[in-house]
């Protein structure tokens, strides 16, 4: 058997076309057009990367975008200046604060300051909660993306035993929740678990996010399972050999045997992270002008 491999730039092209349409819509019902407000703190070469590519994508689907960039030795006051700048601007629909900032400042406290309607990265304190309690709110991006992936094969997740691998306020936490959410059998694996192997091997659906390459094996995927990968892991040139040097957390050429269904590294999660970004921020805006 050898999986459906789960195409994620086509999946992702469908939705930020959905979203062009969105804004449109949204554009001529009330005469202005979401806006994506980002803040950068220092350059990092990959944030910088990250950042250039959300601002991007922004624009292209019609969206106004706001490069907000602050030195990397910028104070705790001058970046929750700027965010509180964003969230009294009627033009910002959404806010993205880049993680990870600096080693001096506090990220997630940081991150807390964005007006829970605003945060497009579905972060704050206010909305994992929403997100626990089954409330209304802005989910993160690149679970969101996960889930959309495992809908387009039409993975059926009520009832499912699902593993998440990786515990991380980012991903594998509100992952977690979104499968409740769809009531599958949730079981979330760390550094901890005991007999990691029987765990996943039991698993109709295995999300891996823990940043160790090819550490899912074929040994601990059931022969039928959905895997997603959400690694992204650069290999040296020694490690890497013939290959690009990108890989996931899943051993791709191995599990693609027993898989019914599996995401490639690059190609599969990646792009629907924007994607979903984009999405979120045309929600903030059509939620905030309900509220005016």
């Amino acid at each position: 058997m050898s999986a459906t491999i789960i195409d994620g730039k086509t999946i992702a092209a469908r939705v930020r076309a959905q979203v062009i349409e969105d804004v449109r819509a949204f554009t001529e019902r009330t005469g202005r057009t979401p806006g994506l407000a980002t803040v950068l703190v220092g350059e990092d070469p990959g944030s910088v990367v990250y950042v250039g590519a959300k601002q991007r994508a922004c624009a292209q689907a019609g969206m106004t975008p706001f490069d907000h960039r602050l030195a990397a030795n910028a104070s705790f006051e001058d970046v929750a200046q700027t965010l509180a700048r964003l969230n009294a601007d009627p033009a910002v629909s959404g806010i993205l604060l880049q993680l990870p900032v600096p080693e001096h400042l506090d990220g997630p406290t940081l991150t807390g300051m964005i007006d829970p309607d605003k945060d497009v990265d579905g972060l704050t304190p206010v909305n994992a909660g929403r997100l626990a309690l089954g409330l209304p709110g802005l989910r993160p991006c690149t679970p969101l993306g996960v889930l959309e992936l495992l809908h387009s094969v039409d993975a059926r997740l009520e009832g499912a035993e699902a593993v998440v691998v990786g515990r991380s306020n980012l991903f594998g936490k509100p992952m977690a929740q979104l499968l409740l959410a769809e009531n599958a059998t949730v079981t979330m694996c760390h550094s901890r678990t005991r007999d990691l192997t029987a765990v996943c091997a039991r698993a109709d659906i295995l999300i891996a996010a823990v940043g160790r390459p090819r550490m899912i094996t074929r040994e601990l995927v059931k022969p039928g399972a959905v895997v997603i990968d959400v690694g992204m892991n650069r290999l040296t040139p020694e490690q890497a050999g013939n290959t690009s040097g990108l890989v996931g957390d899943v051993d791709f050429t191995a599990v693609v045997e027993v898989a019914s269904a599996i995401t490639p590294v690059p190609g599969g999660v990646g792009p629907m992270t924007i994607a979903c970004l984009l999405r979120n921020t045309v929600d903030a805006a059509r939620h905030q002008a309900e509220l005016q």
